[in-house]
């Protein structure tokens, strides 16, 4: 009986009683009679596929079958078969039925949990286990057969329900569906920093061959390393994520899940998934085989996998995973306050997040102040390692704190923005001798719509019951640059900062009725059409400046 794998055009019962008729005999062995019990299985088989990645779902503890034929007439016809486990490790086995002749054939991929191959002795009536594996690295088997024989693979999940991706192919002189891995597939950990991790690895003669159609892509987590792609993507979704097949690898359109965030900057593709154990990130880089991975958490074990992918079919190979631990944070360094001087911290909103200052208290009442410059500070105050004081702060801030002699005070800053963030410190013993001006109950700075003119406009500023000296600055500004400078704006810095042409006037004013503390200025000279920046400081007995909210207002086009 002739038979080809490309032209099945007998029904499939007709083929297979044909098949068995021709070369099923009387058991030689026990293991025989039961596998000849279970050829005729075949005929409750699936076909499988040449030259085409076909995905079978397995449910648990039932074994699922599938079938291919080799052609009559070849010498030596060579196949592959790799198997890819999604999920948990699988048995799988290849079994020939054949009349006479030799089969040949070894098996590659990684770590063989069982692995088996057995080569067939001629014999009148043949049929054969000639490999078998159990576990869940990706495996290929490559084989050659000198006769036309029917085979059948087997598939086995004892944990639970799962699915694997199966490519079967007899055409070994076309290209090949999955890209190359190089001879030492290893990821080499080159730099390791408190946030950083950068690694290396030998190219892909994939990706030298074809540099626009393969690329590389990095995946890392914290809880293992993966050996598939496949098996990635089965455990996002199984903590309870809807992820598209490969999101990371194709570019199109994909509608992400609210559990995930897309970054796409410098030609990387970034995808970080939200799970339960923590986060998954996948990074496409190209073709480059050198990566920093940023944004990592310190003194974090991070378990990374590379893969070469194949953008025009998806598929992919996988290196061999590693696993690195970023650095501790740094101990801050702690900065010693003394009674009565001022300092200004500057926080780094990506490197230096963190500033601890202590002091050792004389008396038995103490008073902390706080000036925030600039961006976002929180304060935490502890006294004898107790917390006495924790809030973000905003323009003055002041903590008065009672305790014992020789008490310790451990003041901890951190900005809360990815920007820089400014803030000045003061501590003191001294409550007669403030340091900052008595403080309005609002430092905001007001203007009246009806009162401006082409030339001319009028703000209005609240005032304290102690006589205090106020400075009026303003400047020209473009539309473009309102927000930025409201945004970066130096609330500590002071007049000195300012040209001398900006100056408008200087006063002083008080009022012991609060109600009645009010003041106002007409700001003449102005342009018409115009946007204007002003400025008020407040300036106290020390000499020290706070300044009020900045405001913008325009003149009027016509009048």
């Amino acid at each position: 009986l002739k038979m080809s794998w490309f032209r099945l055009y007998l029904p499939l019962h007709v083929l297979m009683a044909a098949c068995l008729c021709h070369s099923i005999k009387a058991p030689t062995s026990s293991s025989q009679q039961s596998f000849n019990t279970g050829l005729f299985n075949f005929y409750h088989s699936l076909i499988l596929a040449d030259g085409k990645e076909t995905t079978i779902h397995l449910l648990k503890d039932i074994p699922k079958r599938y079938y291919f034929v080799l052609e009559e007439g070849r010498v030596l016809a060579p196949f592959t078969v790799t198997v890819t486990p999604c999920d948990v490790p699988i048995e799988w086995s290849i079994l020939v039925h054949k009349a006479s002749a030799s089969s040949l054939g070894k098996a590659t991929g990684g770590d063989r949990d069982t692995q088996e191959i057995s080569k067939s002795q001629k014999a009148p009536s043949m049929v054969s286990t000639i490999f078998n594996y159990k576990g869940n690295s990706v495996e290929t088997y490559m084989g050659m057969s000198s006769h036309s024989a029917l085979y059948m693979l087997e598939f086995l999940s004892t944990e639970r329900d799962t699915h694997i991706t199966v490519y079967l192919t007899t055409d070994t002189t076309s290209g090949h569906l999955y890209p190359e891995l190089p001879m030492d597939p290893r990821i080499d950990v080159i730099g390791i920093g408190h946030t950083t991790v950068t690694l290396t690895w030998k190219h892909s003669p994939s990706v030298l061959q074809h540099r626009e159609s393969t690329q590389y892509c990095l995946l890392l987590n914290e809880k293992h390393n993966y050996k598939s792609l496949c098996a990635a993507e089965t455990a996002i979704r199984s903590s309870g994520m809807k992820l598209p097949p490969a999101i990371a690898l194709s570019l199109s359109p994909y509608l992400l899940e609210p559990q995930q965030v897309m970054i796409l900057s410098n030609s990387e593709l970034s995808i970080i998934n939200k799970v339960n154990s923590g986060e998954v990130r996948q990074i496409c880089m190209g073709t480059k085989n050198t990566y920093t991975v940023p944004n990592l958490s310190p003194d974090t074990q991070y378990y990374f996998d590379v893969f070469v992918v194949n953008l025009l079919t998806n598929a992919s190979a996988a290196y061999t995973g590693t696993f690195a631990r970023t650095l501790e944070e740094p101990e801050p360094k702690v900065v010693e306050l003394k009674d009565g001087k001022v300092i200004q911290v500057v926080l780094d909103g990506k490197k230096q997040k963190f500033c601890s200052l202590q002091y050792r208290a004389r008396h038995k009442k103490i008073q902390f102040t706080f000036q925030l410059c600039r961006g976002q500070v929180r304060v935490h105050i502890t006294k004898n390692s107790k917390t006495v004081a924790s809030e973000n702060i905003s323009g003055l801030r002041y903590f008065s704190l009672k305790g014992k002699p020789l008490d310790t005070y451990l003041v901890q800053l951190r900005s809360t923005e990815d920007f820089n963030s400014s803030v000045k410190v003061q501590v003191s013993s001294h409550f007669h001798k403030p340091l900052f001006p008595l403080l309005p109950e609002s430092l905001k700075i007001k203007s009246f719509s009806k009162l401006r003119t082409c030339n001319s406009v009028t703000i209005a500023w609240l005032g304290t019951q102690e006589e205090s000296k106020y400075c009026v600055y303003k400047r020209m500004i473009k539309e473009d640059q309102v927000w930025r400078e409201l945004q970066s704006a130096d609330r500590c810095s002071g007049p000195e900062s300012r040209h001398r042409s900006e100056k408008v006037l200087c006063k002083y004013f008080y009022d012991l009725n609060l109600q009645r503390a009010v003041t106002t200025e007409t700001i003449k000279g102005l342009d018409a059409g115009t946007l204007y920046l002003f400025d008020v400081y407040l300036f106290g007995p020390s000499g020290i400046p706070v300044r009020y909210h900045s405001k913008v207002v325009k003149t009027r086009k016509k009048c």
